[in-house]
């Protein structure tokens, strides 16, 4: 008799118990899907609907804390599928833990938040939802200029280029997938800045050629001689008659 009532008290408590948890998973899972969208936001990724799809979004965060998205593929497969395994599985369980820690402190410092804040991740259950929360509202504007990742030369570093997700600065990238593009939002670093007042060394100018040596000196050309007009032709004067002399006036008549 007390069997069969410890064994219906068990069964009722299973009862309550799951839908509770089923609950409050999918309050969990809504609250930090918004969480992450405040975040992708931010860091300029293009469509909200990529936090709210399971995995992929967890995919697109490790990325923006410059992890490679397939790792983090690994650690979440690893994590529901070996983590069931009796004795060793919550080993397995840890290895999301620390992907999600490894990306967190990335996006972390974009956001202007130290490592401190990472210890959240110790409360069970609800500590990473409060760090979450504490990036999503921050009012540090996304900046991507920090230094590289300890992890950028293994085989933990983010080489994939989507379309939609910026891609970090100083991340190796790899081959395009398919459509992928130029991210949008996203500019880059600016260039170094010389300090003010600084006169950059003046530029190496090579010695000249010697200069080829000159050609036979060319005589000026002679100067132009005037045009010589022959003098006008002089005509001979035209002919005039001999002037001949008048006679001599008749002697006056004699008078009586």
């Amino acid at each position: 008799m007390y069997d069969d009532y410890g064994t219906g008290a068990l069964v009722a408590f299973y009862l309550v118990l799951i839908p509770l948890l089923f609950l409050f998973a999918i309050a969990g899972y809504v609250v930090g899907s918004f969480f992450l969208m405040k975040i992708f936001e931010k860091a300029g990724v293009q469509g909200k609907w990529r936090a709210w799809v399971p995995v992929y979004n967890l995919m697109i965060f490790a990325k923006l804390g410059d992890l490679s998205p397939w790792v983090m593929l690994a650690a979440v497969v690893a994590s529901a599928v070996l983590g069931q395994i009796p004795g060793i599985g919550f080993i397995f369980s840890l290895v999301l833990v620390a992907a999600m820690v490894l990306a967190g402190w990335r996006v972390g410092l974009k956001l202007g938040k130290d490592w401190p804040l990472l210890l959240l991740w110790l409360i069970p259950g609800v500590g990473g939802l409060i760090w979450l929360g504490i990036l999503a509202f921050s009012h540090t504007p996304w900046n991507p200029n920090i230094p590289r990742a300890a992890w950028a030369d293994s085989f933990l570093k983010d080489t994939v280029v989507w379309d939609g997700v910026p891609v970090q600065p100083g991340a190796p990238v790899g081959q395009a997938g398919p459509g992928a593009a130029a991210p949008a939002g996203y500019a880059p670093p600016a260039g170094y800045q010389p300090p003010t007042g600084y006169q950059p060394p003046a530029a190496y100018t090579p010695p000249q050629a010697p200069a080829a040596p000159a050609g036979p000196a060319t005589p000026p050309p002679a100067a132009a001689q005037p045009p010589v007009t022959p003098p006008p032709a002089t005509e001979p004067p035209a002919w005039q008659p001999p002037a001949t002399d008048e006679p001599p006036a008749a002697p006056d008549a004699p008078r009586p």
